[in-house]
């Protein structure tokens, strides 16, 4: 349970700073900001998904299904 915490909130903040990081950078010419704000919130994306798999499993388990 504490692990299925953890990664929800790593994966928020992650993604939080990716957004953010994008709206910090919407003046500069290059591209490199984007990048780095893309692959922030789809990580943070991924352990917020991988964090909902896990719920659901410790929830099916504990119910005797």
């Amino acid at each position: 349970m504490l692990t299925t915490l953890t990664l929800r909130n790593v994966g928020t903040a992650a993604i939080v700073v990716g957004l953010l990081v994008a709206v910090l950078t919407l003046g500069t010419a290059t591209d490199r900001p984007f990048i780095l704000a893309g692959l922030l919130v789809l990580v943070g994306t991924g352990l917020r998904l991988e964090a909902a798999v896990r719920a659901r499993g410790t929830r099916l388990q504990g119910t005797g299904h």
